[in-house]
């Protein structure tokens, strides 16, 4: 379950996400932001959509979307694998939630971006028996969806009630 700041925090990045990687580049290019003026009022309606997208009950939808945006943020021949303070991001966490995520299981470090606690926390749930360790090590990626999947208020007190 999220909520309306979860929201409007990541239509807020998303903004300066298509600011930044794309609208700027363009308003150099093209030595003025004149002609950019109507996209940009069009991308800000659409971060509004795709962040109801990305935070909607519909997974398929969501990952559909994360690729998307992964894709056009974050260009490149190379498999995407931010670094860990990535996961902790707005954008990050929407898209760990909607689980486009290349490899089956993540460093502990990774998981604990994903999840918002410590290296330390996701080795304290994997020893619980709240997150399955991957066989080769790390964390299994559909462990941490499935504990993003849980209503939010249940999560932060599980969360507290796991780190006691």
């Amino acid at each position: 379950m999220t909520t309306t700041e979860d929201h409007v925090e990541l239509v807020a990045e998303l903004v300066r996400l298509l600011e930044t990687r794309i609208l700027d580049p363009l308003e150099i290019l093209l030595a003025s932001d004149e002609p950019i003026e109507p996209i940009r009022a069009r991308l800000r309606v659409e971060a509004e959509v795709w962040a109801a997208q990305l935070l909607g009950p519909d997974r398929e939808r969501a990952a559909m979307t994360a690729a998307r945006l992964v894709g056009v943020f974050f260009p490149g021949d190379a498999a995407f694998d931010p670094p860990a303070s990535w996961w902790r991001t707005a954008v990050g966490r929407a898209v760990a939630r909607s689980m486009v995520h290349p490899a089956e299981a993540v460093p502990y470090s990774t998981a604990g971006a994903m999840l918002g606690i410590t290296r330390q926390g996701v080795h304290d749930l994997v020893k619980r028996g709240k997150l399955d360790r991957h066989p080769d090590g790390g964390v299994t990626t559909s462990s941490i969806r499935d504990r993003l999947d849980r209503p939010q208020e249940n999560t932060r007190a599980i969360a507290r009630l796991d780190h006691r």
